[in-house]
């Protein structure tokens, strides 16, 4: 089944990224394979509630997460509000429907004390690799950028006069983040090893691997994965939890939700108040320190 008009109206008009589009037209193929497969429909517009139901609990049955089912939902629930719009049904099977219950899942921060002990490894390596491996856990922890923005960063997008940084974001949304000294010190030396690389094939990139093409999200994931094994027992080590201790630590310092907003590039304060839960041994200090009726 094709879902090109789909694609093309989240592409051009809701702005997803390439992975999210990725995403959301696999789960479309995964169920339009369940409901062809189990009860002999060929278009997805035609299935009632029940049978996305019972694609839930084979999901549910199979070990799938309430969380990946949910978000398998979403991707349903965009294409029924995309044939509502485009006038290819008339109801919303998925009208009534209300997302499994989840858990909540607290992401925990790296420690100030974890950063610096991997940027003090990252300082004694030398040659290319090591100051873009430097470079890139420096942008994640002093600019909260998501891995696809550090991916697709471009070499105009670096301003070394105005000592700042412009990132696409999701659905295009452009944010300009400044750049720590440290930081503006660390692009200068790495601009300088990466025009030294034999060949360069993906010259507009920012980041390269050392055969001059653009680095992968894998590869991202690989480097601060391998940083953070050496100094932090965390079950999760990936450039997400550098983002959330970014945010994290700004808050813990007394940085306004609003600015940290905006700087992470979410659209409502909401997105940003999930990190504010890891402040709250933070708030209890100043209140403790602070409160009048406190015996000190």
């Amino acid at each position: 089944m094709a879902f090109s008009e789909f694609k093309e109206y989240l592409s051009l008009e809701k702005k997803y990224s390439p992975h999210t589009l990725t995403a959301y037209l696999k789960d479309l193929s995964d169920f339009s394979t369940f409901a062809s497969e189990a009860y002999d429909y060929d278009k997805i517009a035609d299935v009632s509630y029940a049978i996305i139901r019972q694609w839930m609990v084979t999901l549910v049955e199979q070990g799938v997460s309430n969380r990946s089912v949910n978000r398998k939902i979403s991707s349903l629930q965009a294409y029924f509000k995309f044939l509502l719009k485009t006038k290819q049904i008339s109801v919303n099977p998925l009208l009534q429907h209300k997302a499994l219950k989840t858990e909540k899942k607290v992401q925990i921060p790296f420690s100030q004390k974890e950063i610096e002990e991997v940027l003090a490894l990252l300082a004694q390596e030398t040659g290319f690799e090591g100051l873009r491996n430097k470079l890139m856990v420096e942008l994640f922890y002093t600019t909260g950028m998501r891995r696809a923005e550090l991916v697709q960063l471009k070499c105009a997008d670096v301003s070394l006069a105005d000592r700042s940084l412009k990132v696409l974001g999701k659905r295009n949304k452009e944010r300009i983040i400044p750049l720590l000294p440290s930081v503006h010190n660390t692009i200068r030396h790495y601009l300088k090893e990466r025009s030294q690389l034999p060949e360069i094939v993906d010259d507009r990139y920012l980041f390269l691997t050392e055969k001059g093409v653009k680095v992968y999200e894998t590869l991202v994931y690989r480097v601060i994965n391998n940083y953070f094994s050496k100094t932090s027992v965390k079950v999760k080590k990936s450039p997400h939890i550098l983002r959330h201790s970014f945010a994290t630590h700004l808050l813990n310092e007394g940085a306004d939700l609003t600015a940290v907003k905006e700087l992470l590039g979410h659209s409502s304060l909401a997105a940003t108040q999930v990190y504010t839960h890891n402040s709250i041994a933070k708030l209890k200090q100043v209140y403790q320190d602070a409160h009048p009726r406190n015996s000190k």
